[in-house]
């Protein structure tokens, strides 16, 4: 084991961690850079953090990789994510592999460019056979669409006499979202000292505990994951229930 991971009770891991990778332009502005060169060195993080996860024994790590609203950005600095986004996505398949991750992704992938979108469903194709751990990426995504199009299938298959109306229920609204057949998250991460949820997995987050880091995501490393998932394991879950009732079951 890691000498840095003395502290993480390996029997009390999170299952399923999400990651808000938040801070990279201002990472490479402090530097007197361009804001891409911030995204490039980012990539870094992604490789540690997930080799680190899998590791440990975590099974699904989402990252939340461009929003809807990410489009709005500086068109050079879109451009650029889908590039490296492309050029990543195929040197690290042999990485993936490797550490036995399968590749995954949520979000409206058809509003993607078409080579991404490309060099996406190869990777997922290339590992899914992998079963260490889910590498989930939230590409183009936004809550509020996830969960409008999860509106839309249920108000279908209402109209079409699949569901009657009491069927409509949590599970329900669980299997037709993005993330269907993967647990909700138990630890949601944000780094670069941003407090906001920022449209990502509103639904699923309901019971996750959230930790937010000063961090900058290209600093972000092993040791930054191990601190977060110690504090993680600090936390007492009650899910609406009283401790007393948590030591006495």
């Amino acid at each position: 084991m890691d000498t840095d991971q003395h502290n993480i009770d390996l029997k009390k891991l999170p299952k399923h961690i999400a990651i808000i990778m938040d801070g990279n332009g201002r990472w490479a502005k402090s530097r007197n850079q361009v804001r891409v060169f911030g995204h490039k060195n980012g990539v870094n993080s992604v490789r540690e953090v997930t080799e680190a996860c899998a590791e440990l024994g975590v099974q699904y790590l989402t990252l939340y990789a461009f929003s809807t609203e990410n489009w709005d950005r500086p068109k050079f600095e879109v451009n650029t994510l889908m590039k490296l986004l492309v050029d990543t996505l195929k040197k690290e398949i042999n990485t993936l592999n490797k550490n036995d991750i399968s590749l995954q992704a949520i979000g409206d992938l058809s509003k993607l460019p078409e080579k991404t979108r490309k060099a996406l469903l190869e990777g997922i194709e290339a590992t899914k056979t992998n079963s260490r751990m889910k590498l989930i990426l939230a590409l183009n995504y936004s809550s509020k669409w996830e969960i409008a199009e999860c509106i839309k299938k249920i108000a279908i298959q209402y109209a079409d006499g699949v569901l009657d109306l009491q069927d409509i229920n949590d599970k329900c609204i669980c299997e037709n979202l993005e993330t269907k057949g993967i647990p909700d998250p138990e630890l949601m991460i944000r780094t670069s000292g941003e407090q906001r949820i920022s449209n990502f997995l509103l639904y699923q987050l309901a019971y996750a505990e959230l930790y937010f880091t000063e961090t900058m995501w290209p600093d972000f490393n092993k040791a930054a994951l191990y601190k977060a998932i110690e504090n993680f394991q600090e936390r007492e879950r009650r899910f609406g229930k009283t401790s007393e009732q948590l030591k006495n079951a």
